[in-house]
């Protein structure tokens, strides 16, 4: 279970989440560190097969102090995630938020926002814990989706398993900064500044099979800022504890 204390609102310092670099952009604040695991699907997890590192793509899903990962049982994460022991891991997750432009190659960058989490972690055995976690995975991509679909049967679960890693060492950092170039740089003739980086979704295509209209959390999803007109989503991702 994690070690931090209910409605603390700093997760605890240690020596591997604090930056050797720009630690004044780092942060251990919960509600930061939330944001930021909570803002996307997409995760990157590191861990150690015979000596060497594998970091691999998957998605992840948040549900309080706790990140659930997903993978297939026959993986080399999620064998090594079995039994007490647990497998030690280290997670990430980035935002880029835009492109710093400098007149300098020297000193472009990236306006970001990221988290790295440290810990043991374990495969999700219990049932409850399990639909819980698979749910959250699900409406992480589409919120309020596990509602409308049919849930894993059992030959499904059996193929799927879930890791679980306890957010106890874990900190964000973030860039928010405007292009910074040399005094000596600031009259040379080319341009800068800052470009930023949106995400969004195209208009969604229905399978030959569907014959029902789209959702409203689809169409929340996908609508651009102007017409998002949606009702809001519910379910486990959308309830979930902060």
């Amino acid at each position: 279970m994690s070690t931090i204390p209910d409605g603390g609102t700093s997760y605890p310092r240690t020596a591997r989440t604090t930056p050797t670099r720009y630690k004044d952009r780092a942060t251990w604040e919960r509600e930061a560190i939330h944001a930021v695991l909570d803002a996307t699907y997409l995760c990157h997890l590191g861990f150690v097969v015979d000596g060497a590192p594998v970091v691999l793509p998957t998605i992840h899903a948040r549900v309080g102090d706790r990140l659930y990962v997903h993978g297939s049982t026959g993986s080399r994460p999620l064998r090594g995630a079995r039994g007490e022991q647990g497998m030690p891991v280290c997670i990430t997750v980035t935002l880029v938020d835009a492109l710093v432009l400098t007149k300098s190659a020297f000193n472009h960058s990236v306006n970001f926002r990221s988290v790295v989490a440290h810990g043991t972690a374990h495969q999700v055995t219990d049932p409850e814990e399990l639909t819980v976690a698979l749910d959250a995975l699900v409406d992480q991509c589409v919120p309020g989706r596990s509602a409308e679909v049919r849930p894993a049967n059992a030959k499904e679960l059996a193929a799927t398993a879930v890791i679980r890693l306890d957010l106890d060492e874990v900190s964000a950092k973030t860039r928010a900064d405007l292009a910074e170039d040399e005094p000596e740089d600031l009259d040379l003739p080319y341009w800068a500044g800052v470009v930023p980086v949106t995400g969004g979704y195209g208009t969604p295509v229905p399978d030959v099979s569907t014959t029902v209209p789209l959702p409203a959390n689809l169409r929340a999803l996908t609508a651009g800022p102007a017409d998002a007109t949606a009702e809001p989503a519910t379910g486990p991702a959308a309830d979930r504890t902060a």
